[in-house]
């Protein structure tokens, strides 16, 4: 089976095709990123815009890469939500337009569960069941996954996300858009220079008995840190080591504590904080020491990506009869949209 998968929830366009005999055949992937970084942020409208103008291009790429063409296909995923409901409209309505063209399925796709599979992209790829730390964009949530559609909600943040306590510490700091990368990019490079840790910042809810997570309160502590100090190269490296180093610690902690409260010994860490490479070894280096083993995507597809849309609704395009599925009956997209909520695949 050949599925196309289209994303476009936020500020990237995402294409691949999908061959559930060989595997990913051809992706491709334009980031919006210059754009929006002129705003300092990502702004709704333009990013809409934007997927109008790169979607189609980077479909003949990707059909061109895997060297077939739209008759080939059996099928068409893309992000339905959640995401920005303009963005995800030009997606959908792709999406939509080519099934009903070519008379074949178009399926709407969970964002966060195309991140949650996306490490059984990879070699070795986790068995089922798993524990799924998800953090990606505005989402930080610990999931047990027992199977396809089949998610249990075990913890989630109550105010920031961790990816958006990560850019908005960097605007702070003065990093630019997007904040993220250009954190841990400095908060690294002050490790490795030797330097003693010059300060300390709370970890939030690191005791509180359950598997949430706050981020909030580290964002008004490196405000209180950058009024004190005057803000130096190295008091930036400073600050920024000292919030990697705090929110690795709650995510890692509550990840492990999820592992212990379920008795699985498979974590899947996903998203683009899931490209970190401090949370990377210290998870590598704490699930060890227990007897766990942790999984990730490529780093290529931590980010939002076509790949995990293609790989997500081959899996539940196979779990179902596309010949008694109604094509494209749905044309709708969800801006907002709880993951365990999704259903399974037997329900389509």
């Amino acid at each position: 089976m050949l599925v196309l998968g289209i994303e476009t929830s936020c500020d990237e366009t995402g294409v691949a095709i999908y061959d559930t005999r060989q595997g990913l055949l051809s992706h491709a992937l334009y980031s919006q990123t210059e754009m929006h970084g002129e705003y300092g942020g990502v702004v709704p409208e333009l990013a809409s815009r934007d997927h109008i103008r790169r979607v189609l291009p980077l479909i003949r790429q990707t059909l061109a890469g895997a060297s077939i063409g739209l008759q080939d296909l059996d099928a068409i995923a893309y992000t339905q939500g959640p995401g920005l409901a303009g963005a995800l409209l030009v997606g959908a309505s792709v999406a939509a337009s080519l099934g009903f063209a070519l008379e074949i399925p178009a399926l709407g796709i969970h964002h966060l569960e195309g991140h949650l599979l996306s490490p059984l992209l990879s070699d070795p790829a986790p068995d089922f069941p798993f524990i799924a730390l998800l953090v990606s964009g505005g989402h930080t949530q610990l999931m047990q996954v027992d199977g396809l559609g089949s998610y249990r909600l075990l913890g989630e943040t109550v105010d920031d996300a961790a990816g958006e306590a990560f850019d908005k510490t960097a605007k702070l700091l003065g990093l630019g858009y997007p904040g993220g990368p250009a954190l841990s990019k400095l908060a690294d490079e002050f490790s490795r220079s030797g330097r003693p840790e010059r300060f300390e910042l709370p970890r939030p809810m690191l005791h509180s008995g359950d598997l949430n997570f706050s981020f909030s309160g580290l964002k008004t502590a490196v405000l209180t840190l950058t009024k004190k100090h005057e803000m130096t190269p190295q008091t930036k490296g400073a600050i920024a080591s000292a919030f990697q180093r705090a929110v690795t610690d709650v995510l890692s902690e509550k990840a492990l504590a999820a592992l212990e409260k379920t008795g699985l010994n498979r974590l899947v860490v996903a998203g683009g904080v899931g490209a970190n490479r401090h949370l990377r070894s210290t998870l590598l280096r704490k699930a060890g020491e227990i007897g766990a083993t942790v999984f990730y995507p490529e780093l290529q597809f931590c980010t939002d990506n076509g790949a995990m849309i293609a790989f997500a609704g081959a899996m539940r395009l196979q779990s179902i009869d596309i010949a008694r599925k109604k094509l494209n009956d749905e044309f709708t997209v969800k801006a907002r949209w709880a993951l365990e909520m999704q259903a399974t695949p037997s329900a389509l």
